[in-house]
């Protein structure tokens, strides 16, 4: 484990990344491990969803599940969860809020999916320079994250639907209050991880 001294001085390890372990072997079952609870931790997260009538795209707690895991696991580890998430979709598993099958992709929330990779890799690289560490930091990787996820999104959206404020209405709008919600969690709670274990690690 990498557990060792002052944790502000590991500004290149994330959450995942401090308690694993030095062997080898059981470093690869660690990251195993990791990405398969990843993926679980997401697809229950797409459970809590809120249809809207007026839009074909759901509220639900997959971004903030996709940004925390990347903010936790790093961009490696995070990346692959999402990956291993979205092949379990693909699979016929009914894990996406819109069920499970190729078909979801290729409906109105597959850019959103798609865009969770690109986001849980970005956010983890940004944890992995240790961004997550102070409030204002944790935010921007949190800003950031959710911005690629609305570009895939959105851009997935005008494809299906055509280049319109109606794409913004269905993909934009109703999910932003909730968002604002999900970064100031993380903000509250990524920062605070480090500045407990700070405090109690010898």
């Amino acid at each position: 484990m990498v557990f060792t001294g002052e944790i502000d001085m590991l500004t290149n390890v994330t959450y995942a990344g401090l308690f694993r372990p030095s062997n080898k072997a059981y470093a690869w079952f660690y990251d195993v491990a990791l990405i398969i609870g990843g993926s679980l931790f997401i697809a229950v997260s797409s459970r809590l969803k809120i249809f809207l009538p007026f839009s074909p795209v759901p509220i639900t707690g997959q971004t903030f599940a996709v940004l925390m895991t990347g903010a936790l696991y790093g961009a490696r580890r995070g990346g692959l969860s999402v990956i291993l998430y979205i092949i379990m979709g693909m699979s016929g598993l009914s894990v996406f809020a819109l069920g499970g099958g190729f078909s979801v992709l290729l409906g109105t929330t597959g850019g959103y999916l798609l865009g969770f990779i690109a986001a849980a890799y970005i956010t983890g690289l940004l944890a992995e320079r240790g961004w997550d560490r102070r409030i204002e930091t944790t935010i921007l990787a949190m800003v950031f994250g959710n911005m690629v996820i609305y570009t895939f999104g959105l851009l997935w959206l005008c494809c299906l639907v055509g280049v319109s404020r109606t794409v913004l209405v269905m993909g934009l709008y109703p999910f932003i209050i909730g968002d604002l919600l999900k970064i100031a969690l993380a903000a509250l709670l990524l920062p605070s991880g480090w500045k407990l274990l700070n405090r109690f690690t010898p």
